[in-house]
């Protein structure tokens, strides 16, 4: 919900607690902007420690009907608010990308992977079921159901507005939680809406809640005792801070962080395929996403040519405004200062020795907004920055290697490990990357292998703090918590009362 009173410049965004819309009391507020014009178009509220408090104590006081509500019910709820979604996808895709500035193609594909996200909660009758056995000792039975953990949060990054809260709550709270959503600060427009339309769905009050902020209404999450699990995505740095905090305040957490995603194009790959895949995975959503392929590893002689049809593939490329255009292949960054960020890192570059093949400043841009071309940075040597640290900006990072082995090695090397790709008409090559690159997710001929929702979103090493990932089966025991029942009913007053399971061979052994 966003409001606007007389005489206020732009909208204001609203809190959602208990089922309704309530205006935050906050003195602290933050802007949202179009990044394809610069313009203003929302104020954000930084909730203070104490709404946060209060926004959990509703979630807490829903939480004992919703947690008995019998498992189908929530469910039903799940495939009215996939008919919604489905019903108001354009809007929802045109949202994303007026805050975000992603191309309108890019909007609707994450809105779409949400979608996914909900159908599979959609199944969770099926897949929430425990085990059982009988006789596992003489008139002994044993099951294990699962319980919902009980409160939990959500805190997400700006560059998905959709699609990762969507990775969240659906199963979140088909499990039988019930959840506080803190969306970035920068991008709470499509969060809202999707609130919106699962109220609109029927979900109870208090089930569902989303508050705003920054550091004060994540720490308040973190150390309330109420809360009990917390899912993250962001960048390594806070990844870990939420891991660590949240752990050491008793909770449950998982904590996806950045990553330096290497893609490795062996001597006989298709180069004409690989070109298009290397693009799409480095210059896809402006590069601001943790799997995007942000170093390319030639092996052998690959590298001048791969080079060349790289900076040509790419200075063709339309950069421009995103919002009204569905013409341009590539958007703006989030914000003035990560574009200026992201440029920076053109300047080290060379500071380091490395070569700027295609400079992204100098690319023809079409709008006023926080507008940068991909670029192409060759001869970049393991240990320097531009190898190291995630940009998180269209930058492809050209690293040289003579075999397969050594392209392994640096990327055994890496500390981050979302993801990595070969390309390669080679089976031997392509098991011998499977098996051995440190990375948790793994493409062979496919630029971006992120799974989808029944599959786990697998990172590893300082890409990944927790036990159990985001998505798929393992989002379902992240949610709820196992309980072990033992049963033994006695026919008669006569029956041995000694415990079968523990009973012990002739002779005590």
């Amino acid at each position: 919900m966003v409001s606007k009173t007389a005489g206020q410049a732009v909208a204001r965004v609203k809190v959602l607690s208990g089922g309704s819309w309530i205006d935050s009391t906050t003195d602290r507020w933050s802007e949202v902007f179009n990044p394809s014009t610069g313009e203003v178009i929302a104020q954000v509220p930084l909730c203070s420690s104490s709404e946060v408090d209060r926004v959990v104590q509703t979630a807490a006081d829903a939480l004992p009907a919703w947690s008995e509500t019998p498992v189908v019910e929530r469910a039903q709820i799940m495939f009215r608010y996939r008919e919604l979604v489905q019903a108001n996808f354009e809007e929802l895709a045109q949202i994303v990308t007026r805050e975000h500035g992603k191309t309108i193609a890019e909007s609707r594909a994450s809105v779409q992977r949400g979608v996914e996200m909900i159908e599979f909660a959609c199944g969770i009758p099926s897949l929430i079921m425990g085990q059982c056995m009988e006789n596992i000792a003489r008139r002994v039975d044993c099951e294990t159901i699962r319980h919902p953990v009980g409160v939990c949060a959500g805190i997400t990054p700006f560059n998905f507005p959709a699609m990762v809260p969507l990775w969240m709550y659906p199963v979140a709270i088909t499990c039988g939680n019930t959840f506080i959503l803190k969306p970035s600060e920068k991008v709470p427009l499509a969060t809202i809406r999707l609130a919106e339309l699962l109220v609109e769905a029927g979900l109870p009050d208090g089930v569902f809640n989303v508050v705003h902020g920054d550091k004060e209404a994540v720490d308040a999450l973190l150390v309330n005792p109420t809360v009990k699990a917390i899912s993250f995505v962001g960048s390594t740095n806070i990844a870990r801070y939420i891991y660590e905090t949240g752990t050491k305040n008793g909770k449950r957490v998982q904590s996806a962080g950045g990553a330096k995603n290497h893609l490795i194009i062996m001597p006989d790959a298709d180069l004409d395929q690989s070109v298009g895949a290397l693009a799409a995975s480095a210059y896809g959503c402006a590069g601001e996403r943790c799997m995007a392929g942000s170093v390319a590893l030639a092996v052998g002689d690959v590298g001048d040519k791969l080079v060349d049809r790289l900076c040509e593939h790419a200075s063709k490329m339309r950069v421009g405004a995103t919002d009204g255009d569905a013409e341009v292949d590539m958007g703006p960054l989030i914000a003035r200062e990560h574009l200026e960020r992201v440029e920076g890192y053109l300047d080290i570059a060379k500071g380091e020795g490395a070569t700027v093949a295609l400079d992204g400043r100098k690319a023809e841009t079409t709008g006023d907004g926080f507008l940068l071309g991909p670029s192409v940075i060759d001869q970049v040597k393991p240990g320097m920055r531009l190898h190291k640290e995630e940009v998180f900006g269209p930058v492809l990072s050209v690293v040289r290697a003579k075999d397969i082995d050594e392209a392994l090695s640096i990327g055994k090397d890496c500390e981050y490990g979302n993801g990595a790709s070969i390309f390669t008409r080679s089976g031997w090559a392509a098991r011998e990357f499977k098996r051995h690159f440190n990375a948790g997710m793994i493409g062979i001929n496919v630029g971006v292998p992120a799974p989808m929702a029944w599959f786990p979103f697998t990172g590893w090493n300082n890409s990944f703090f927790g036990d159990l990932h985001i998505q798929g089966t393992e989002s379902i025991q992240f949610y709820t918590k196992q309980k072990m029942t033992m049963t033994r009913w006695f026919e008669s007053g006569q029956d041995s009362h000694h415990d079968p399971v523990w009973k012990t061979r002739a002779g005590g052994k």
